[in-house]
């Protein structure tokens, strides 16, 4: 596995990437600034939200270094490279492909999407940060901890479906970070009460908190 910069670092200390997916540009950038204001620096942009280029280009011009800001949901090579030149500084996608390809061959930080174990040592082969374990959903928590028996040096993020309790679970299990959407932005990427997000934000940091720092074997 790549270490990818800053990004493997990043997830080791903060323990849970937010995932910003909204239907308004300015509300989506408000979401990523309170976001980083609560203590969560690490955001994902998700590209299918509406005019996310244009919001990643605004979050990286209003949170200069207060962000490590990630661009999601990157398919294919020219989502890669617009989403760089917009100021994603890593790269999220939710399969093996030609994202993952072009993100490595820019030497850019990815979060590869897999599922099965073909999947992940295919990641793990290819150069990825971390390896999204997506959709998590799909198997729980009980699914990572099978996986880390043949891969234990595998960096997992599991993403889709992780709300509070799963968050806890997952990093019990094993994983070096989450990634979590609706159930912590909810509803203000499109426009919703930022209050609320506050909140949330509070007590998935505190699930983070607890988790404590990652162990050696997690790394």
């Amino acid at each position: 596995m790549s270490t990818g910069g800053g990004l493997a670092e990043a997830l080791r200390r903060h323990r849970l990437v937010a995932i910003v997916r909204g239907a308004d540009r300015a509300a989506s950038v408000r979401t990523a600034l309170v976001l980083a204001e609560a203590g969560i620096p690490l955001i994902e942009v998700s590209l299918s939200g509406r005019d996310a280029l244009g919001a990643i280009e605004d979050i990286a011009r209003a949170a200069g270094g207060a962000v490590m800001l990630g661009a999601g949901t990157a398919l294919t090579g020219e989502d890669v490279r617009r989403a760089r030149d917009a100021g994603a500084g890593y790269i999220v996608t939710p399969s093996l492909g030609a994202g993952v390809d072009e993100a490595l061959r820019l030497g850019l930080p990815v979060l590869a999407g897999a599922l099965t174990p073909t999947e992940v040592a295919a990641a793990a082969t290819a150069g990825a940060t971390a390896v999204k374990l997506f959709p998590a959903s799909a198997h729980g928590p009980g699914y990572l901890d099978a996986l880390r028996g043949p891969f234990p040096d595998v960096p997992f993020v599991p993403v889709g479906g992780v709300g509070e309790r799963e968050a806890a679970a997952y990093l019990e299990c094993g994983a070096l970070a989450v990634g979590v959407g609706s159930p912590l932005c909810g509803d203000a990427p499109s426009g919703g009460d930022l209050d609320a997000l506050r909140r949330r934000a509070r007590a998935f940091t505190a699930v983070a908190a607890a988790a404590g720092p990652v162990r050696e074997a997690q790394q």
